[in-house]
C-alpha cells in the first residue's frame, strides 16, 4: 500500500492543476445538483420498527385513512392575567376571533375551540386551542406562518399571555452558530502555532472546507431521493471538518519533515502520502466502519446519519491524497518551515517536548497506568446510572416559545399533560367492540398513575379504536415508564375477558421503547466494536497486544465520556455554563453515536502514533527507544490534531438543539480523554511495560495476514538533495520494495 499511495502522491503533485480542476469540477458538479434538487421531506420510513409503539403508529395509519399524523400542528396556550379567568367575556372573544381565522387560512385543515372542546384548566386560568395543518411544518409558507403569528399577536393585545407549542412554527436548529466559527477560528489558530507558517495553517482549513462543502452539497443534492434533510447531515459536518483538518495536517506535516531530511519537492510528497497517507486510509477506514456499523442498530435515522458522516470521512481521506499533495505542488516552498525555506537542514530534535515525555512515562509505567486507569475509571462511574429518553420541549431554551407553551400547560392541566399516551385497540376479535373499548378504557383509567381517559374515536369500518391517557407524571419521569409497562402487562387479561387487543403508542411510549431498545442494542454494538478494533489494529501494526492494550484504552474512554455525559446533562454538575438550561435523561441515539464515533476517533489517534513506533521499531530500535522516536516525531502533531478535534466538536455545543449540544460535548471529551490520557499516557505505560513482546505476532498467523505496509517499509529512496531541481521537474527512480 505505501508504494501505490507513493507514487499517487507524486502523480497528484506533479498533475497539480488537473487534480486541483477535477475537485474543482466535483465541488461545482453536487453544488449545482444541490441547488436544483427538490427539498428534502420525511419518506415516510418507521423511526424503529419492530417496537410496539412503532406497531401502533403504523397500526393506525393503515385503519385511520387519510389522517396524517405528520401533519403541521400548533397547540396554542392561553394563559389569564393573575387573578382573572380565561373564561372571561373579553378573553373568550379574543380567543374566538383566533380560532376562527385560524380555520380561514386555506392550509389548515381544522382549528379545535377549546371552549367547545372542553379544554380548559379547572382553575379557569389556562386554555389551548389545537389547529391541525394539512401539509407537513415543512411545506408550510412563511405566509402560513405569518397568518397564525398575527392572530396570535392580536390576542397578546387582549391581555392574555399566549405561547405557541407544536410543529408550525417550532424553531429551527442551527448546528453551531458562531460557537461553530469560534471554533474554527482556534483550529486556524493551533495550525498556525503548530507550523508557523500560513500558508502550512491554511491550507489543511481550505481541503477539510471544500471536503465539507463536497460532502454537505452531495447530502442536499441527494436529499430529495434517500429523505436526507440538513439535521441528517449535522454530524457529516462535524466529522467531516475535524478529520478533514487533522488529515491534512499530518500528510502535510509529514511533507515538511522529508523537505526537511532533503528530499526534493516532489519525492517528499510522495513520501509523505506514501507514510502519513497509509496512516490515514486506516484511520479512515476505522472511522468508517464505526459509522457504518451504526446501520445494525436499526433506527433508519440513525443510519442516515451514519452513512452521510461515513461518506464524509471517505471525501476526507480522497482529499488528503490527492488533493493536499497537489496543493502542495502549487506551493511546494510556502508551507515549510523559513530555516528551511533559507536551506539550512533542519531536523526533529533529540530532545522535544514529546521525546521528554516518553522518557518521563518510560521511567514512571506503573504509576502512569494507574493514574490513567483510575482517573478514568472514576469519571466513568456516573455512566452506571445512565438514563435514556428523547428531549422534547422541555430541553428547549426557556427564551422559546414552546419551552413556555409546554411549562404553561403542565402548570394548568398537570405534568403528565404534555405527554399523554395514545391506545389504539383492536376489536376484530370482540363480539362486542364498543363493550370492549369501554372494558379497555376503564382498566386503564383505574390503573394507577392515570388522571383521565379520553372517549374512545372508532375508525369507519368501526374494528379499531383510538383514545388517550394522561399519566399524572412528566413524559421523561421513572414513573411514566413504569406506568407504560403497568398498563402492557394488564393486556394478556383484558385480551381474555373482551376478545380485543390494544397497544401502546404516542410521543412518550414511543420515546421510551426506543431508548429500551437502544440501550439493549449498546453492549452489543459496542462488542462488534471492539472486535473491528482488535482485527483491524492486529492486520495494521502485525501485533497481538497492541490491539488489545488499545481496545481497552478505547472502553476507557468511552466510559469516561459517557460518565461526563451524564454528570453534566442529566445530573446538571456545570450545566449553566453550557447553557443547558434543563436537565434529564440523556438522548437515546447519544451512547450508540458516542461509542461508533470514538471508536473511529481512538482508532485514529492510535494509528497515527503509534505506527510511527512501529516505523522506528522495524527499521532498527530497540522496543523503549521506539517509543520515545514516536513521540519525538508524531506527539505535537497528535497533540495538535487533538486540540483542533476539541475545539471543533466545543463548537457544536453552542447549537440551539439538544442533541447537537450533548454530541459536541460528548466528543469533546472523548477526544480530550482518548488523545490526552490514553494515547498519550496509557500507551507509552504500557509499550514500556511489555517490551518487545509488544510487537509480538505468531509465525502462522504472521503468514495469514496481509501485508498492508502502513510504516512505509517499501519506500527506501534516499534523500536527493534539493539543489538545481524543482518540484515539477524529474525525479528518482521509484522507491524499491524491500
Amino acid at each position: 500500500m505505501a508504494t501505490l499511495l507513493y507514487r499517487m502522491g507524486r502523480t497528484a503533485f506533479q498533475r497539480r492543476w488537473l487534480v486541483t480542476l477535477l475537485w474543482a469540477v466535483i465541488l461545482g458538479a453536487v453544488g449545482l445538483g444541490a441547488a436544483k434538487a427538490p427539498a428534502a421531506s420525511d419518506d415516510g420510513t418507521s423511526f424503529m420498527p419492530g417496537i410496539e409503539a412503532q406497531q401502533a403508529f403504523d397500526l393506525i395509519g393503515e385503519r385511520f385513512p387519510g389522517s396524517d399524523a405528520n401533519g403541521a400542528n400548533a397547540r396554542i396556550v392561553f394563559v389569564a392575567p393573575e387573578g382573572e379567568k380565561v373564561t372571561a367575556a373579553g378573553h373568550r372573544a379574543a380567543v374566538d376571533t383566533l380560532v376562527a381565522e385560524a380555520a380561514d387560512e386555506p392550509r389548515v385543515d381544522s382549528a379545535v375551540n377549546p371552549f367547545t372542546a372542553g379544554a380548559v384548566s379547572k382553575d379557569g386560568t389556562t386554555a389551548y386551542a389545537t389547529v391541525n395543518y394539512k401539509v407537513k411544518a415543512d411545506d408550510l409558507t412563511d405566509a402560513d406562518k405569518a397568518a397564525l403569528e398575527k392572530a396570535v399577536d392580536e390576542v397578546r393585545d387582549s391581555g392574555l399571555t399566549v405561547e405557541v407549542g407544536g410543529t408550525a412554527l417550532a424553531t429551527q436548529p442551527a448546528a453551531g452558530g458562531s460557537s461553530e466559527g469560534i471554533g474554527i477560528a482556534l483550529a486556524a489558530v493551533v495550525l498556525l502555532i503548530t507550523f508557523g507558517s500560513l500558508a502550512a495553517a491554511g491550507l489543511p482549513l481550505l481541503t477539510a472546507v471544500i471536503g465539507v462543502g463536497i460532502s454537505m452539497a452531495s447530502i442536499m443534492a441527494l436529499g430529495g431521493a434517500f429523505g436526507l434533510s440538513l439535521t441528517t447531515g449535522t454530524l457529516a459536518t462535524m466529522l467531516g471538518l475535524a478529520v478533514g483538518i487533522d488529515y491534512a495536517l499530518f500528510v502535510v506535516s509529514r511533507y515538511r519533515e522529508e523537505r526537511a531530511n532533503g528530499h526534493v519537492p516532489r519525492d517528499a510528497a510522495g513520501l509523505a502520502v506514501g507514510t502519513a497517507g497509509s496512516a490515514v486510509v486506516f484511520a479512515g477506514l476505522s472511522v468508517v466502519i464505526a459509522l457504518a456499523g451504526l446501520s445494525v442498530v436499526g433506527v433508519p435515522m440513525l443510519t442516515k446519519m451514519g452513512l452521510c458522516a461515513a461518506g464524509a470521512v471517505v471525501v476526507a481521506v480522497l482529499i488528503a491524497l490527492t488533493l493536499v499533495p497537489a496543493l502542495l505542488g502549487m506551493w511546494p516552498e510556502a508551507v515549510l518551515s523559513r530555516a528551511t525555506r533559507k536551506g539550512r537542514a533542519v531536523s526533529e530534535p533529540a530532545g522535544n517536548g514529546g521525546s521528554r515525555w516518553a522518557r518521563f512515562v518510560l521511567r514512571r509505567p506503573v504509576a502512569v497506568l494507574v493514574a490513567c486507569v483510575a482517573g478514568l475509571g472514576a469519571l466513568a462511574l456516573p455512566a452506571t446510572q445512565l438514563e435514556m429518553g428523547m428531549p422534547g420541549a422541555e430541553s428547549k431554551p426557556v427564551s422559546s416559545t414552546e419551552r413556555r407553551a409546554y411549562d404553561a400547560l403542565a402548570d394548568g392541566f398537570g405534568a403528565g399533560f404534555n405527554g399523554p399516551l395514545t391506545i389504539v385497540a383492536d376489536v376484530r376479535g370482540s363480539a362486542g367492540p364498543e363493550a370492549a373499548v369501554r372494558a379497555i378504557a376503564r382498566e386503564i383509567g383505574a390503573t394507577r398513575g392515570v388522571v383521565s381517559v379520553s372517549a374512545a374515536q372508532f375508525n369507519r369500518a368501526g374494528d379499531t379504536a383510538l383514545f388517550s391517557a394522561v399519566p399524572a407524571t412528566g413524559p421523561n419521569d421513572e414513573d411514566t415508564k413504569d406506568l407504560v409497562k403497568t398498563i402492557r402487562s394488564e393486556r394478556p387479561d383484558l385480551e381474555r375477558e373482551t376478545g380485543a387487543t390494544f397497544e401502546v403508542t404516542g410521543s412518550t411510549a414511543m420515546n421510551i421503547d426506543v431508548a429500551q431498545a437502544l440501550q439493549a442494542a449498546l453492549v452489543p454494538y459496542l462488542a462488534v466494536i471492539v472486535v473491528l478494533a482488535l482485527l483491524l489494529l492486529l492486520v495494521v501494526f502485525r501485533s497481538v497486544l497492541v490491539p488489545v492494550k488499545a481496545a481497552f484504552g478505547f472502553l476507557l474512554s468511552v466510559l469516561a465520556s459517557l460518565g461526563a455525559v451524564v454528570a453534566v446533562f442529566q445530573w446538571g454538575w456545570g450545566a449553566e455554563l453550557l447553557g443547558v438550561e434543563q436537565t434529564g435523561p440523556i438522548m437515546s441515539l447519544m451512547p450508540i453515536f458516542l461509542v461508533g464515533i470514538v471508536f473511529g476517533l481512538a482508532m485514529d489517534y492510535e494509528v497515527f502514533l503509534v505506527a510511527r513506533m512501529r516505523e522506528a521499531y522495524v527499521h532498527g530500535d530497540r522496543a523503549p527507544q521506539a517509543v520515545v522516536t514516536g513521540f519525538r516525531h508524531s506527539a505535537r502533531v497528535v497533540a495538535a490534531a487533538a486540540v483542533i478535534m476539541i475545539a471543533v466538536f466545543s463548537g457544536f455545543m453552542g447549537a440551539d438543539e439538544s442533541m447537537i449540544k450533548t454530541i459536541g460535548f460528548g466528543l469533546a471529551v472523548a477526544v480530550l480523554f482518548d488523545a490526552f490520557v490514553v494515547r498519550m499516557a496509557l500507551v507509552p505505560a504500557v509499550l514500556a511495560l511489555l517490551g518487545d513482546k509488544a510487537w509480538w505476532l505468531p509465525r502462522w498467523l504472521d503468514r495469514l495476514l496481509p501485508q498492508v505496509d502502513v510504516e512505509g517499509v517499501g519506500l527506501t529512496a534516499p534523500p536527493v538533495p534539493a539543489a538545481g531541481r524543482a518540484g515539477g521537474e524529474p525525479a528518482p527512480k521509484e522507491p524499491a520494495r524491500t
